[in-house]
């Protein structure tokens, strides 16, 4: 089975959740126009990232009531969504959260878990972190969805690999830093080494979408990409440029790698766990 992913990296406008939409849909027809099947928008795609006092304006509860989900929840008839929008729970607490939308419902919901406060980022202040990993099924298969600081934890991509995900989906707002003898910033390969580990390692997909633009003095780099099983490079959209990059991914991948490379049927859980109670049992 194959599928086709669109990873859909653009500058979003500060706050503004109308345009934001305007530009999701917009994104959505062009890659329905190509025949994806899937659409990957980036953190916090429909309200920006520098939010800061912001946040409680630009929150959405997600459900079919929602002028916003609405639209988003009928253009995903016939395509999958995975989009980043602020949630707001019913006792108005705020995460940074992406959403899974498929055959017009929403299929699941990840809350950002790791929110950084180091250096330039400061979400902590801003928002709740979320306290639950899971995968999910949707029509290609079993999926996981990480943001951003959450696949620098490996426990989350590995929990998540242990909970059936063959395709890990993860979105970012990664701002550039650093500079390197190529002509790319040394925060962009950090991520992509990341990602490529992760692949060959869990011998799964990996497909990541990352934001454009300029926000609050922060360059996002955008670059986004797929992996395969064996941690080759599929497809690499462009640094810096508003672009929507499609391609295809054989799910038949999975069953070449794990034969040749058979990880996870090696995989002890059974030690893992006890190993944890251990450590911490220590504490």
């Amino acid at each position: 089975m194959k599928i086709k992913i669109a990873l859909a990296q653009f500058n979003t406008k500060l706050g503004d959740v109308n345009a934001n939409l305007h530009k999701h849909l917009t994104l959505i027809d062009q890659a329905r126009q190509q025949k994806a099947d899937l659409v990957i928008f980036p953190e916090l795609s429909l309200t920006g990232y520098a939010l800061l006092d912001l946040v409680a304006d630009a929150a959405i509860r997600p459900h079919e009531d929602d002028p916003v989900f609405n639209e988003l929840l009928g253009a995903s008839r016939d395509i999958d969504l995975m989009v980043g929008f602020v949630h707001e729970d019913r006792r108005h607490r705020f995460y940074i959260a992406a959403a899974y939308l498929a055959e017009g419902k929403i299929s699941h919901i990840h809350n950002k878990i790791y929110l950084p406060t180091y250096g330039m980022f400061d979400e902590g202040r801003f928002f709740a972190p979320g306290d639950s990993v899971r995968a999910f099924d949707t029509r290609f298969g079993r999926v996981g969805m990480l943001i951003c600081e959450d696949f620098w934890h490996a426990s989350l991509p590995y929990l998540l690999w242990l909970d059936g995900a063959d395709i890990l989906l993860f979105s970012s707002a990664s701002p550039g830093r650093g500079l390197t003898h190529e002509p790319r910033l040394s925060s962009s390969e950090w991520v992509e080494h990341t990602n490529r580990a992760y692949a060959g390692l869990f011998t799964n997909f990996v497909a990541h979408a990352n934001r454009v633009g300029y926000e609050d003095g922060l360059n996002f780099w955008g670059g986004s990409t797929i992996f395969d099983p064996n941690g080759d490079l599929v497809v690499r959209a462009p640094d810096f440029e508003d672009t929507l990059t499609v391609a295809d991914i054989d799910l038949n991948q999975l069953h070449r790698s794990r034969a040749r490379l058979p990880l996870l049927r090696d995989e002890r859980t059974i030690l893992v766990q006890r190993e944890l109670e251990r450590i911490l049992g220590k504490s």
